[in-house]
């Protein structure tokens, strides 16, 4: 570690299961050799943060730090590390792999959890956009099987396609991965969707899945349900139509059905918040006739599909643990995405305070629940 770096930092730690907070000192990281050090500027607010304090979830042992986004500045950077340098202002998902989380002044992940901050997009901004992408892009390539065309090599594989050069270039990417290689390198061809629902569409996933299914299926319909308030943004973001979350089950299901094409239901379901788990019937508007796919993030919540329905839980960092030559970029190409004005930020962002003693009232805020926006804490 470079003398010139500070040796001891500040740390907001969970004490115990269901705190309280406390900060405290702890040594500067070294990074391992494919890892950075990233001196954070603002963190977002997470509901898997309150879902680690109360109910010990992903927690191995107490004290803890949390904190799944950030965006900062790169401090140091490990030997194999080529990608970024001291100084680059990045955004990161964080608080995997035995590294602790965010919330501290200095946080250590591997580089491809993090791309370059665009310039366009201030640091509380950045903050809020990692885990909700790469969730989103989780369901959508693991959970709906549809590839993402801006991780693709060329161009996304398509099923008039699927014996292109692409699957050269892919099997090439995939040589590393051994007995994998040849599966990775002949994938099935994706489901025909044609449309979409998407399970609380205002949420930080919901609004990130609709852009990315827009950018990748352009003619598709894409339904979500929401709170009214929230029907102009998530218009602008490619919903083809914006059903009201508060109606009547009946009310709902006839109105997602009559949105579908044909009236026929829909091809699959992205839920962004388990919401198929409080009532099950919402799996009624698939089409029976169509790939009846499901895709739910992992909430806590138990969604047991009904017979028949190909249901699959996600997470972020399915893109990055599951053996895929895909998923190393995802992170690094989100900034292109947005810098070609093809991914805008998903939610409205609310600054709740400045220094870490303020992430503890942001994390109560958020437990009373907020709507159509992220709670950042600037650093």
């Amino acid at each position: 570690m470079p003398a010139a770096i500070e040796k001891m930092m500040k740390q907001y730690v969970a004490t115990k299961k269901g705190g309280p907070f406390q900060v405290v000192n702890g040594d500067y990281p070294i990074p391992g050799p494919d890892e950075i050090c990233i001196r954070n500027r603002a963190v977002a607010l997470n509901a898997l943060d309150l879902k680690s304090l109360h109910h010990g979830m992903m927690v191995q042992q107490y004290p803890e730090i949390f904190g799944i986004d950030t965006a900062g500045v790169v401090e140091v950077v490990g030997s194999n590390v080529t990608a970024f340098k001291a100084g680059d202002a990045v955004m990161s998902s964080a608080g995997l792999g035995g590294r602790k989380g965010a919330f501290q002044d200095v946080t250590t992940v591997p580089a491809h959890f993090a791309s370059r901050k665009p310039s366009t997009w201030s640091f509380a901004q950045a903050c809020s956009a990692p885990i909700c992408y790469l969730t989103a892009a989780a369901a959508i390539t693991k959970g709906l099987n549809t590839p993402l065309p801006h991780l693709q090599p060329r161009k996304p594989l398509t099923r008039e396609d699927s014996s292109s050069e692409y699957l050269q270039e892919r099997h090439l990417r995939s040589k590393s991965l051994g007995g994998l290689a040849l599966a990775l390198a002949n994938p099935p061809p994706p489901p025909p969707l044609n449309s979409i629902l998407i399970i609380g569409g205002s949420s930080g996933v919901g609004a990130s899945a609709i852009q990315l299914l827009r950018l990748t299926l352009p003619g598709a319909t894409i339904i979500s349900t929401n709170s009214p308030a929230h029907n102009k943004h998530l218009a602008s973001l490619g919903a083809s139509v914006c059903v009201d979350r508060n109606l009547a089950m009946p009310k709902l299901l006839a109105a997602i059905k009559a949105a579908s094409p044909a009236q026929r239901g829909v091809d699959a379901i992205l839920d962004a918040v388990a919401g198929a788990g409080e009532d099950s019937s919402l799996f009624s508007v698939l089409n029976k006739g169509g790939p009846n796919l499901y895709t739910n993030v992992f909430t806590g919540k138990e969604v047991n599909a009904p017979e028949g329905v190909k249901a699959t839980k996600v997470f972020a960092h399915m893109m990055f643990v599951t053996p895929d030559p895909d998923g190393a970029p995802a992170m690094a190409r989100l900034a292109d995405l947005v810098d070609e004005g093809k991914y805008k930020l998903p939610l409205e962002i609310e600054v709740v305070g400045t220094g870490l003693e303020e992430i503890g009232g942001g994390l109560e805020k958020l437990k009373k629940g907020v709507s159509g926006s992220k709670l950042v804490v600037a650093l």
